[in-house]
């Protein structure tokens, strides 16, 4: 080869990245976006109000830290089982016959980093490519991605706020098709904090019951934060026929403010559970050991703390609430759980700025709350339902209140 030839063959650029085409219509959750533009205006030295990662602001209990102290102490710093030890397995085990008359065997239960991994791994082993699964929207933002990216089409069924942003059984029956392998069931849900009581659940059940190809995957992350007395139900107790194709999932984050700690658990049956295993031996492998050790403290540890959160929680959403349906064009429907409010924002759209700028969507809006008043909150688009935005009230009562003033001070800035 000639000096000039290698010189042309040294100096050819590289060939762009190409993502797979799995995840090109996918891009890093909004929410996580929205919060790190949020971030970083903060650093820059504006005073944001962030109210858009769903995250208590309360410390882990005590009890909870010096139980993965101990552990770490023990030298318990080692792998686990694959899919949780079996003292962890256990004291879900527990959790489960306590709080919800479920009894499930240990090879019934798995254990991952997070809830998110939980289904992440039931729906990578279970999708072919082009199965449907049925999302009630509003819905968590990452369920859909995770069909995309498992293979599955996300089928998304509007849920007025006429009916409390919940599921209508008829609604739920004509949606579904011989492709139809999941739906889900958020309570309380992320993000309009509606949850079903065990009377709501039942025409749903029913419906489920008579297509048998169907699995339904329950998310009950937030059981624990749950307003107003109202009793947790959960799918799977109220109609033990769907047992056996009901993936029951729940985790520490949020009851127990431990979200960094990186532990979720699903209990189903032992067929689904021993494939989520196989994709989890090709993913992550075991959760962390002192994070289990922590978990199985917050499981079967005293459960005091969890009536006073809930507590402050409650008196939160009372406030939020109150201060958004006293702002002229919005209006906020009062959720029965979780830590968010879902308010329209209809009424200020087709309004504009000072600045000139028309807000036609929730997105215009919310970007005009960060830009021009500094408070970060979620389009409602991101969730599958417009034009509504979200609140995570889990943060302190004086970030809500100013928060809450600014909100209303932008507002009556649109002409």
């Amino acid at each position: 080869m000639s000096a000039t030839a290698t010189l042309a063959h040294e100096a050819a650029p590289a060939p762009a990245f190409a993502p797979s085409q799995r995840i090109r219509a996918i891009g890093v959750s909004e929410i996580l976006r929205i919060t790190d533009h949020a971030n970083a205006l903060r650093r820059a030295g504006r005073p944001v109000i962030v109210l858009g990662a769903g995250e208590p602001d309360f410390e882990t209990p005590e009890h909870i830290r010096a139980a993965a102290t101990r552990a770490i102490a023990r030298g318990e710093t080692r792998y686990t089982v694959l899919d949780g030890s079996n003292e962890m397995k256990t004291a879900v085990r527990h959790k489960f016959q306590r709080d919800n008359a479920l009894d499930y065997a240990l090879d019934e239960i798995s254990v991952s980093a997070g809830a998110k991994q939980v289904i992440f791994n039931a729906l990578m082993a279970s999708l072919e490519p082009g199965d449907e699964v049925i999302l009630p929207a509003p819905y968590w933002t990452s369920y859909a991605d995770i069909v995309r990216i498992c293979g599955g089409v996300p089928v998304v069924l509007p849920c007025s706020e006429a009916r409390g942003f919940r599921l209508d059984a008829g609604q739920l029956d004509a949606a579904i098709t011989p492709r139809t392998r999941w739906v889900f069931l958020n309570s309380p849900s992320n993000p309009s904090g509606t949850a079903y009581s065990a009377a709501q659940l039942r025409p749903l059940t029913e419906v489920l019951l008579r297509h048998p190809q169907v699995w339904l995957l329950a998310d009950d992350i937030y059981e624990h934060i749950l307003y107003d007395g109202l009793a947790f139900a959960t799918p799977a107790a109220v109609e033990p026929g769907l047992r056996e194709r009901t993936l029951t999932v729940n985790g520490v984050s949020k009851a127990y403010a431990m979200t960094g700690w990186r532990i979720g658990y699903g209990a189903g049956p032992r067929d689904l559970i021993a494939a989520m295993a196989v994709v989890q031996s090709q993913s992550t492998s075991c959760p962390s050991s002192v994070s289990q050790a922590a978990a199985i403290e917050a499981l079967t540890g005293s459960q005091a703390l969890i009536g006073a959160r809930r507590a402050d929680f409650e008196a939160r959403r009372d406030v939020v609430v109150e201060a958004l349906n006293a702002i002229r064009g919005l209006h906020c429907r009062r959720p029965e759980g979780a830590f968010y409010t879902y308010a329209s924002c209809a009424g200020v759209l087709g309004r504009s700025t000072r600045r000139g700028m028309r807000l036609q969507t929730d997105a215009d809006f919310c970007r005009y709350l960060l830009e021009d008043f500094e408070v970060a909150v979620v389009p409602g688009s991101v969730f599958g339902l417009a034009p509504y935005f979200r609140i995570s009230y889990a943060t302190s009562m004086a970030q809500l209140q100013e928060a809450c003033a600014r909100i209303s001070a932008a507002c009556a800035a649109l002409e």
